[in-house]
């Protein structure tokens, strides 16, 4: 498990676009990510952590690797996408 925090990750439109850009480095690619914490978590199938990262970065964020923990994808309470806002 590769494990990044990424502080401008902000509401579900950047969970999205963090998914896809994971997603078109390693198609077989697990990704979990938990908004209320900026954790974001994969399960590589052949890409490593750099390729991971720079696809984060490409993707318009800065992602620090983290060590990994157990993450839910579950919006934070009172949200209606994981923004914040209603």
């Amino acid at each position: 498990m590769i494990a990044f925090e990424v502080n401008d990750m902000t509401c579900g439109h950047c969970v999205s676009t963090i998914t896809k850009a994971l997603k078109a480095v390693d198609n077989a690619a697990t990704v979990q990510i938990d908004l209320a914490t900026h954790r974001v978590q994969v399960e590589p199938s052949s890409a490593d952590a750099e390729e991971l990262a720079e696809a984060i970065k490409d993707a318009g964020y800065s992602p620090t690797s983290i060590a990994p923990t157990n993450v839910t994808s579950e919006k934070p309470a009172g949200s209606c996408c994981g923004c914040g806002s209603r």
